[in-house]
């Protein structure tokens, strides 16, 4: 083999290797360094969670059910906020630009993206899990593996939301812009505050074409003597995370010249 083929039978190779994992410790580093990022993500939901213990301290058993639910909302909320906003600044920046010109793959990119942001919305749902239970001693009626799993999938699904929106906003104001439009929505109608079965009926369809939806239904499932519906649920948790990454590739432009 000449030394001029050699290159070229090793470009298939190259592009073979997607780029997701160089791409997922390129980002990972970046967060490292990111200690304000880390901090919010580490101590909010924590936080947030003791707030509601002291909120609804005269009324037993309230904050056992509300900050059980939370613990399937709080990772697609900051996941999604974090994401969007630190992807933002990687398509502004010229980031994505210069690595599209490369023999990375759009899905080999977003699944780096997607997999450092999902190792941290890990461990943020462990760290919380552990909190809530440990700390604050939260009455979990489901073995804490279930939780557990629900929000590791609810933290990739916000990740993937939030690389989708960012494709759509210019500026951070602007990709904080979405949280009222992708996610409050969510936790209005997932059922936490107002049961499903009590809304109306077009309210009641809405919500059950919302990925939140399916994970509050799935801790609620994880609770019931039967398991309910909770592999269903998870199913389209972790569907709706892979079709939002998948949309998400799709606004990355490759550069041909």
């Amino acid at each position: 083999m000449s030394a001029a083929a050699a290159p070229a039978a090793a470009r298939p190779a190259v592009r073979a290797g997607t780029g997701t994992w160089p791409t997922a410790v390129r980002v990972a580093r970046q967060l490292r360094h990111d200690h304000r990022t880390l901090a919010l993500l580490a101590l909010a939901p924590g936080l947030l969670l003791a707030l509601m213990s002291q909120v609804w301290q005269g009324q037993p058993g309230v904050f056992d059910r509300v900050g059980y639910l939370m613990l399937a909302v709080f990772p697609l909320l900051l996941m999604f906020l974090v994401t969007s906003i630190a992807m933002l600044r990687e398509r502004t920046s010229g980031t994505l630009e210069r690595l599209a010109t490369t023999p990375v793959t759009r899905a080999g990119l977003l699944g780096g993206y997607a997999l450092a942001f999902g190792a941290v919305a890990a461990a943020q749902a462990a760290l919380t899990t552990w909190f809530a239970l440990g700390v604050l001693g939260l009455d979990v009626p489901a073995a804490p593996g279930w939780v557990l799993l629900t929000a590791v999938l609810d933290g990739v699904l916000g990740v993937a939301l939030g690389l989708l929106c960012s494709a759509f906003a210019r500026t951070e104001f602007q990709a904080v812009q979405f949280m009222p439009v992708v996610v409050l929505p969510q936790l209005l109608l997932c059922g936490l505050l107002v049961p499903r079965e009590q809304m109306a009926g077009w309210l009641e369809a809405v919500s059950a074409a919302l990925p939140m939806t399916y994970a509050v239904r799935a801790l609620e499932s994880a609770a019931a003597p039967t398991g309910g519906t909770l592999g269903t649920d998870l199913a389209v948790l972790a569907g709706a995370a892979l079709a939002a990454l998948a949309l998400a590739a799709a606004t990355v432009r490759r550069r041909t010249g």
